[in-house]
């Protein structure tokens, strides 16, 4: 079955250019256009497309509230940020507003088309190594360490799911955070990739999350995990 893929930049060049690179493809197929958040708003209702590829500096709706506006209507398309610069203020933004990674506009044609097939089947598309750096970047967003445990950080409804995963899961939502692959993790734990891939699918279940860049996210929001200070 195509993916269908909406794409959302309010240059028309851009969206020719991915527009020809995904239509090159078998297995993938252009939903629609947007020009700016509310249009894309209004497309998702409109379209239903699986994947949106969309840039974040933008008039009338940038980028991020278009994002969170998108993933609090309970659409399950799933969104790509598009931005110029690899540390973009808006990034760590989109992340918490519920996009599944980040791509930078001069990306290799591989490597978007990558980037689509991943989050359309459920997977992030920001290696966690670049999560943890975006995270450290604006560590000041979090909170500062000392300000109370991870226990104080934690609202009533992220403790009671925190309490529902069991120890194991716990171990792995650590090692995700600490920008661990499903292989490393695999290995340091002595599991199967197999076994680690189905712990990580319960704990999406369990904490709410969409996936595992939203894992990183809650473990630095919530005092599990520190942002490095350099």
């Amino acid at each position: 079955m195509s993916i269908s893929v909406l794409l959302v930049d309010d240059q028309e060049l851009m969206r020719m250019a991915f527009r020809m690179v995904i239509e090159s493809q078998p297995d993938l197929s252009v939903a629609g256009e947007a020009a700016n958040g509310l249009e894309a708003i209004a497309q998702v209702q409109a379209l239903q497309p699986d994947v949106l590829l969309m840039d974040v500096r933008m008039p009338d709706l940038d980028g991020v509230e278009a994002t969170r506006r998108i993933v609090g209507s309970g659409s399950t398309a799933r969104v790509i940020i598009l931005t110029t610069f690899d540390l973009d203020e808006y990034v760590y933004s989109a992340l918490r507003a519920g996009a599944s990674g980040f791509l930078l506009k001069d990306a290799q044609p591989v490597d978007l088309l990558s980037a689509i097939r991943a989050v359309a089947s459920g997977d992030a598309v920001v290696a966690p190594s670049i999560t943890r750096r975006l995270l450290d970047t604006y560590a000041h967003r979090l909170g500062s360490p000392g300000n109370g445990g991870p226990a104080e950080r934690l609202g009533p409804l992220q403790r009671e799911q925190l309490a529902q995963l069991t120890a194991r899961e716990h171990e792995v939502l650590l090692l995700v955070a600490r920008s661990m692959s499903n292989a490393e993790i695999a290995e340091q734990l002595v599991l199967s990739e197999a076994t680690v891939k189905s712990h990580v699918g319960r704990i999406l279940a369990k904490l709410d999350l969409r996936d595992r860049v939203q894992i990183v996210v809650f473990a630095y929001e919530s005092g599990l995990v520190t942002p490095a200070r350099g």
